[in-house]
């Protein structure tokens, strides 16, 4: 039996993402508990130099629903960076998984061998095989950004843990 993209990184891509969306649930709990505004935890960061909460939660999107795009050659559709709250953010992660499902698997499998030209920067593109690109770039940058946006909240005392982001590992 041949992979295929929706088995190798789709399903990969809507199990984080639901994860998220329960992991924003329980961060929406904590913060009431602990009186913390929720202001200040979508601007948290890491580091002083990387991005806060909210922009690791629209990348993650971003590169899930911009590698079905590129992939299957679909309309990529637009998802302006305005969230400003969690439910926001629960809408944003609800759309890209929408996004996720629908994806056709034909196309997909058939944008593994094609070129894919993509944004690298505000003024650069790169070009790879469709192949490459969800390999090396895509699924690197969306757990990048998982990761980054779990940890965020971990450094800030939030109760979640590792099943947390494994959320759904075993239903399978």
């Amino acid at each position: 039996m041949t992979l295929t993209v929706k088995a190798a990184a789709l399903s990969g891509f809507v199990q984080t993402l639901k994860a998220l969306d329960a992991i924003l649930d329980k961060a929406v709990a904590q913060a009431e508990t602990r009186k913390i505004q929720p202001e200040v935890l979508l601007s948290a960061r890491l580091a002083p130099d990387m991005l806060a909460f909210t922009r690791q939660i629209q990348l993650c999107c971003d590169f899930a629903k911009n590698a079905v795009a590129r992939l299957s050659g679909s309309e990529n559709p637009r998802f302006p960076d305005e969230e400003k709250s969690f439910p926001e953010l629960k809408e944003r992660i609800a759309k890209t998984l929408a996004f996720v499902a629908a994806a056709d698997s034909a196309a997909l499998d058939a944008g593994l061998a094609r070129e894919v030209t993509f944004p690298r920067g505000p003024s650069a593109t790169a070009t790879m095989t469709g192949e490459a690109y969800l390999t090396r770039f895509a699924i690197p940058n969306f757990y990048f950004h998982a990761t980054t946006a779990y940890d965020i909240l971990r450094q800030n005392g939030f109760q979640i843990g590792k099943q947390d982001f494994l959320l759904g590992v075993f239903d399978a």
